[in-house]
């Protein structure tokens, strides 16, 4: 892919590890859940919940551990296990604010695609002081399909109305990274330390890969 980020129009952010520095909270919360349950998580599991929406993640529980379980009583007590993390301590991830502002002075719409529930979303974001930037959130939950498809990258770009050709999706997750390129949208790759993928197998998906958003000012020049 040869679209230059000079020429962005729209941008399509992931929360967690991208925006939030969150992600360590959901590798831990399906082992947290499952151990509040007094179950024995079975090996690996925490590397597919990571993968999943809320949703899917319910429906994985209910079909693999517990068929008596439903859907909303499982989203709602792991809302309530991550509610007070978002509410009260999450911070954004360094130089962010300073890259929103950033492109916000170019015009540049934006708005935010995540797994995350929308209450948490805007709790969080309202208290980063980066609330104000986005001018939509959409969920996994809300649009009915989780990262392995586009469906919410879709979604997004609609709701922006930027050109697909300068539109980036902002992705720190590897699998989100694979699904957004066989879509054909550009990509910037953010490192996080939770993302255990070889860097250099995220980069070549990646149209621009960055550590850190000091780093992105260089690709504007």
């Amino acid at each position: 892919m040869s679209n230059s980020i000079r020429d962005i129009k729209g941008a399509i952010f992931d929360l967690d590890g991208t925006i939030l520095d969150s992600m360590h909270i959901w590798s831990d919360i399906g082992l947290l859940f499952l151990k509040n349950k007094g179950i024995e998580a079975p090996e690996g599991i925490e590397d597919e919940f990571v993968k999943m929406s809320m949703v899917q993640a319910a429906e994985y529980y209910i079909k693999n551990i517990d068929p008596t379980a439903t859907v909303m009583d499982i989203v709602n007590e792991v809302n309530s296990l991550v509610q007070g993390f978002y509410f009260n301590e999450v911070i954004k991830k360094d130089g962010t604010k300073e890259f929103l502002e950033f492109l916000k002075n170019r015009n540049v719409k934006m708005c935010v695609a995540t797994a995350t529930d929308k209450h948490l979303v805007e709790k969080a974001l309202e208290r980063n002081g980066i609330r104000e930037y986005f001018s939509e959130i959409f969920t996994c939950g809300s649009v009915g399909a989780g990262k392995d498809s586009p469906v919410i990258y879709d979604v997004a770009l609609k709701h922006l109305g930027t050109p697909k050709e300068n539109t980036f999706v902002f992705e720190d997750a590897l699998y989100a990274i694979e699904t957004a390129n066989k879509a054909g949208y550009n990509i910037l790759g953010i490192k996080d330390v939770s993302e255990k993928a070889d860097p250099e197998t995220v980069k070549k998906l990646c149209n621009y890969y960055i550590n850190d958003y000091s780093e992105i000012y260089d690709f504007f020049e």
